[in-house]
């Protein structure tokens, strides 16, 4: 029986490339996403290029309790086990800190934070019903280890996401089931990126198509983090080359980060 992937915000952008790549490499895949119809035709389209049945779409509120709960049946139901979580959704509000909205801190937190432990929660039950010495990937950022300007609700969702996953990773040892955190460098590319150009700029005095330049020159390696560099690192740490590593919080920054 093949393994069975489950992607949590992978309707778009890097979680649909998540989808795409963790299927690719023979899991079966539940994309969920808050945008059902996005997930759907995420499913659609890898089930196009790799076979019926390979992966299915699934709707889900990852920040509201009965939603997650919702979920967790009805991928156990499709595809009656699961061997590897990826909680890729994720937000982003940028403000100065006297500016910054209390709801716009509080949803970071939930769709950063809080939904990472619903759906860990969830489908760590899952895993142990079964016997199976499961993975858990967080895909968290370089701003859950070092602050980040104008971006307080985000930064301290992620450093709460690296602290969770050690607690995760204690807890689930016993069991076998590993949990990672995967520490993203900017993402130059990608549209949550791209949405808060404007306000990069107003905040370093730069104008906006100076801004990937910018924060390029800050990377040792000369590059943004692309999608194919979080994919290569999260099927290493959802593979058995990786089953005495855990608990973890993998930089994959070009250098930018180091510790």
């Amino acid at each position: 029986m093949k393994q069975v992937a489950v992607v949590i915000g992978g309707g778009q952008t890097l979680g649909a490339f998540l989808c795409a790549g963790v299927a690719e490499a023979g899991y079966r895949v539940a994309v969920a996403d808050l945008n059902a119809q996005h997930a759907w035709q995420v499913a659609s389209d890898i089930n196009a290029r790799l076979g019926e049945d390979t992966a299915f779409g699934f709707g889900v509120d990852a920040t509201n309790e009965e939603s997650v709960i919702r979920l967790s049946k009805a991928v156990d139901g499709q595809f009656g086990q699961v061997n590897l979580l990826v909680y890729s959704a994720g937000l982003a509000k940028a403000a100065p800190i006297t500016q910054f909205n209390l709801v716009d801190f509080d949803l970071s937190l939930q769709v950063n934070l809080v939904g990472y432990f619903l759906c860990a929660r969830e489908f760590t039950k899952l895993m142990i019903r079964d016997g199976v010495a499961g993975r858990i990937i967080q895909i968290n950022s370089k701003s859950g280890k070092v602050g980040s300007k104008h971006n307080s609700g985000y930064s301290a969702a992620k450093f709460g996401g690296v602290g969770l996953t050690q607690s995760l990773a204690l807890d689930l040892a016993e069991y076998g089931i590993t949990v990672h955190s995967l520490m993203l460098g900017n993402l130059l590319k990608s549209p949550m990126f791209q949405s808060l150009l404007p306000q990069y700029a107003q905040k370093l005095g730069l104008r906006a198509d100076q801004v990937e330049q910018y924060y390029i020159d800050k990377v040792p390696l000369k590059r943004g983090c692309e999608y194919q560099d979080v994919l290569n690192m999260l099927l290493f740490y959802a593979s058995d080359k990786a089953s005495y590593c855990t608990g973890q919080s993998i930089n994959i920054t070009g250098g930018q980060v180091m510790f």
